[in-house]
């Protein structure tokens, strides 16, 4: 399924490829995503494409350095990550998605991100 993915201001527009549809929605524990509290769903690298506003994304890394959280710049609103937990798949944020909301996703899964094994 391919989805149009934009910030809040639409300054930044991600054409996103998710293979396995909305099955992967999920949310994490961790001390910065449960402060985010975003639903994210699965892409692989090679099916996330920035189609507008690459220069107006802005980068969060901490901890492990290993996941890169990407933000609009102006609007502030989180679009997408490379995962920690597979550095060959983004998470995208689900409420970036036309035509999607979150609400309807039912009750989303969490990860134990508090947990997480590259932490030990």
């Amino acid at each position: 399924m391919i989805y149009t993915s934009k910030c809040h201001c639409g300054a930044v527009e991600l054409k996103v490829t998710l293979a396995e549809g909305l099955s992967t929605a999920r949310r994490c524990d961790c001390s910065y995503c449960a402060r985010r509290g975003a639903i994210a769903v699965s892409a692989n690298l090679d099916g996330v494409e920035i189609v507008k506003g690459a220069e107006n994304l802005s980068l969060y890394q901490w901890g492990t350095k290993t996941a890169k959280h990407y933000f609009c710049r102006t609007c502030g609103v989180y679009t997408h990550h490379q995962r920690r937990s597979n550095p060959n798949q983004y998470g995208i944020n689900v409420a970036c998605l036309e035509g999607i909301n979150p609400r309807d996703l039912g009750d989303v899964p969490w990860v134990d991100g508090k947990n997480h094994p590259s932490d030990r």
